[in-house]
């Protein structure tokens, strides 16, 4: 089934998907509060609102289909390690021993999700704006330190991801060593609904990836081309590595990390492509078998507010402690 929230009529509400229609949940709830209820309710709710009234999607205003209590973001892509690390880190960089280890993530912001079709600023400050194209795999029921075979069953869907991201102040950053920050703090786009881990099934191989393509358009321009099977770690073993020593809880959302073969602009760079930096009026459309297509469009945004620099610390001491 494919959930989504969206605005009718100024209200916030929660549906199935079937076709270009949406058949509307009850009123009262959220997408996120029917996910910490079990498959088994968020199954029965979608049946039982398929055989309800429906609206047609033209007539509503997506938004992203939940508003996760924690996202990470794992760089999962060998490809798209290769090409970025160039650009960000600077000539020679390449993949480190240390990512075929174990997976990578970081926190990124709850609070910058957006939904479909919203238009995405430009981080205050910043002139090489990027998009990322990833998908979101939903966590569904809490756990910790989980088996991989235990993680599978803690997915209750997925939806695409867009990782929106300031190489210019993400290169800064990453230089101190703490990974990026503002660098991808404007916005993370969601959408444009949750699919059910069940309608991936036959997407799955013996080793448990998915192979589901996956596409990038500007202006309606195709820039990149992959699949899910190129992941260097299933979906499941990110789960499970995220849930070692710590929980994932209902509603948390796990970007895949990027793709290859053109799921940024930023790896394209790395590798010599003369494509210019995502500016205002520039249309992203990014295309997932099995989900759909997630668009937005850049605008101006914020100045910056002025930050002075650090100051250097003084060179002398008081010895003795007053207090």
């Amino acid at each position: 089934m494919k959930f989504a929230t969206f605005d009718l009529h100024g209200s916030t509400r929660s549906g199935v998907v079937s076709g270009d229609v949406v058949h509307p949940l009850p009123e009262g709830g959220t997408l996120l509060d029917l996910i910490e209820r079990g498959d088994a309710a968020l199954r029965s709710a979608g049946e039982a609102a398929l055989a309800g009234p429906a609206v047609a999607l033209a007539d509503v205003r997506l938004l992203a289909p939940l508003r996760p209590p924690t996202v990470r973001d794992f760089v999962a892509f060998e490809e798209h390690v290769e090409g970025v690390a160039v650009t960000v880190q600077g000539p020679g960089a390449g993949v480190v021993p240390e990512w075929y280890e174990l997976p990578t993530f970081y926190f990124t912001n709850p609070y910058a999700i957006i939904g479909p079709n919203d238009d995405v600023p430009v981080p205050p400050g910043s002139t090489v704006l990027d998009f990322e194209l990833e998908v979101g795999i939903v966590i569904g029921k809490p756990g910790r330190d989980l088996t991989v075979e235990q993680a599978a069953e803690h997915i209750v869907g997925y939806t695409i991801f867009n990782d929106w991201s300031a190489r210019d102040l993400q290169s800064r950053e990453m230089k101190v060593g703490l990974g990026p920050c503002k660098g991808k703090d404007t916005a993370t786009t969601l959408g444009p609904w949750l699919v059910t881990a069940d309608e991936f099934e036959r997407y799955r191989d013996s080793d448990g990836f998915l192979d589901i393509a996956m596409r990038a358009s500007i202006n309606g321009i195709e820039v990149g081309r992959d699949s899910l099977v190129n992941m260097g770690w299933p979906p499941a073993e990110l789960v499970a590595y995220a849930s070692r020593g710590t929980w994932v809880r209902p509603g948390d959302v796990l970007g895949t990390g990027t793709c290859g073969n053109g799921g940024c602009l930023g790896e394209l760079w790395g590798l010599g492509r003369e494509l210019p930096p995502l500016k205002p009026g520039d249309t992203v459309a990014l295309t997932v078998e099995g989900i759909g297509t997630l668009t937005n469009t850049v605008v101006e945004g914020a100045t910056p507010r002025p930050i002075p620099p650090a100051r250097t610390r003084p060179r002398t001491r008081k010895d003795t402690f007053v207090g």
